[in-house]
């Protein structure tokens, strides 16, 4: 264990609603749920105000309705929410070389690597600077934890929440520690909870108490005496800049089960080239695809084909994704599908670009005449997504509140707008167009000074 709380943890707070309210001024200080809005829907995040009404990431969106009835129900923004992420990641990044993202809005900081912090007074400031650096940068809030372990570090960042700044200082682990849940620690789920539980354990003082051969008896050799020790607050996981990716990986689920097997096979498709895009995204290139189907009474197959070497060709993942869709029944209905690469590198072998033409090859290029053109394609009508950004020709940015009989309804504002007016088309209005989000901040040089306090007067705590 360090010496000083060198260790930072930051949690955005309620990242996706917290962006979709810095996003429309008509939602702010308003109950905002986002997740997928069909009846198989589950929350993603909830605003703080529509956890008062007990709304909670992970729940049914179903339930969510019946607790928040008014609440702004939302569909996510992928793209939008990373884009703000990598303008946090890299405020860390500033910090330390040694950054460990664990997802879109967390990430671990070991401060002493980069000579951001040395001491508890220095700490204090490197939080302080990172919480006022953000909230100039994106216009959002993060709670932050310093400590001398990841452990403890996750913990003072969990007490720290709301937009505040928790310091667990090096010789008051065991005594902060002792009174809390046994789910307070990492590892400790639902099920391990429930075990701990039927034999009398209660809090993490109980866990100590119990030794660590009764832990290893109810719960194994390596989970017994990993959660003994952090019990005693003994953490010694450093910060790991890098974690390898192993897949990439898309899937959707679906409101109405899928019995139409041409639908199918194009979602398929949809799906492989999402898959893709993202791959290329990443920089990768992967050997193995392998297709994810969910039928209509849960049942969950997987299939996957290895290919020569790796590829990032949309082609050949199409083709190789149908061929594995070939040898799954969907006659019952399909309520999931997905499509992943694994088998990752960061090269492509250009033979295998080839093989999405294969099929071509046979025929000469003067058969090409020979082949009847296809009929003109109906036109789609054009789907809006609630809480998407649109433009208007006339009345300029804004979002999508709902659609429906052939109807789309906007609310015109922007981030450093007023609230704006609410307007209702036709879908097919030729001056309504989809847009890319506007960014929340507008860019300025330069961020808070060093040991500026939060621009908010978010608090600084000290545990």
């Amino acid at each position: 264990m360090r010496s000083a709380p060198t260790i930072l943890h930051l949690d955005m707070d309620a990242f996706f609603a917290s962006a979709e309210q810095a996003s429309k001024p008509s939602l702010r200080g308003k109950a905002v749920v986002v997740g997928g809005l069909g009846p198989r829907g589950v929350v993603a995040t909830a605003s703080y105000e529509a956890r008062v009404f007990g709304v909670h990431s992970a729940m049914p969106m179903a339930q969510a309705r019946r607790l928040a009835p008014n609440a702004a129900y939302l569909v996510p923004r992928g793209a939008f929410y990373r884009s703000i992420s990598e303008q946090v990641m890299g405020l860390l990044r500033a910090l330390s070389p040694l950054v460990e993202p664990l997802s879109l809005d967390e990430a671990f900081v070991d401060l002493e690597a980069g000579g951001a912090a040395w001491d508890d007074a220095s700490a204090r400031l490197a939080g302080a600077k990172l919480r006022a650096d953000i909230r100039a940068v994106t216009g959002l809030t993060g709670s932050v934890g310093l400590a001398a372990s990841k452990m403890l570090a996750k913990i003072a960042s969990e007490q720290a929440k709301p937009d505040g700044l928790v310091v667990i200082e090096p010789g008051t682990e065991r005594a902060l520690l002792g009174p809390m849940s046994v789910r307070t620690l990492p590892g400790v789920g639902p099920t391990t909870g429930d075990h701990l539980r039927r034999a009398g354990i209660h809090t993490v003082d109980e866990i100590a108490e119990a030794g660590e051969d009764e832990l290893v008896r109810l719960l194994g050799k390596a989970h017994g005496h990993g959660l003994y020790a952090m019990a005693l607050a003994h953490d010694e996981r450093p910060v790991v800049a890098e974690r390898e990716t192993k897949s990439v990986s898309v899937e959707d689920t679906y409101d109405v089960d899928i019995h139409d097997r041409v639908r199918v096979g194009l979602e398929v498709q949809r799906l492989a080239d999402r898959c893709v895009r993202r791959l290329r995204g990443a920089g990768l290139s992967g050997r193995t695809i392998v297709l994810k189907v969910r039928r209509y009474d849960f049942s969950t197959l997987t299939r996957s084909e290895t290919l020569r070497g790796p590829t990032d060709d949309s082609g050949v993942v199409r083709e190789a994704a149908a061929r594995l869709l070939d040898s799954v029944d969907t006659t019952g209905g399909v309520r999931l599908l997905g499509v992943g690469v694994t088998g990752l590198a960061d090269y492509t072998q250009e033979d295998l670009f080839a093989q999405a033409a294969e099929r071509g090859d046979a025929a000469g290029a003067e058969d090409v005449d020979d082949v009847p053109a296809a009929e003109p394609a109906a036109p789609v009508e054009r789907r809006w997504v609630s809480g998407h950004d649109v433009t208007h020709a006339e009345y300029g940015h804004g979002w999508v509140q709902g659609s429906g009989l052939g109807r789309v309804t906007v609310r015109f504002e922007t981030p450093d707008s007023e609230p704006g007016r609410v307007r209702t088309f036709r879908v097919d209005d030729p001056d309504l167009e989809p847009a890319e989000p506007l960014p929340l901040v507008a860019p300025r040089p330069g961020v808070a000074e060093e040991g500026e306090p939060s621009a908010d007067g978010g608090r600084v705590r000290a545990g």
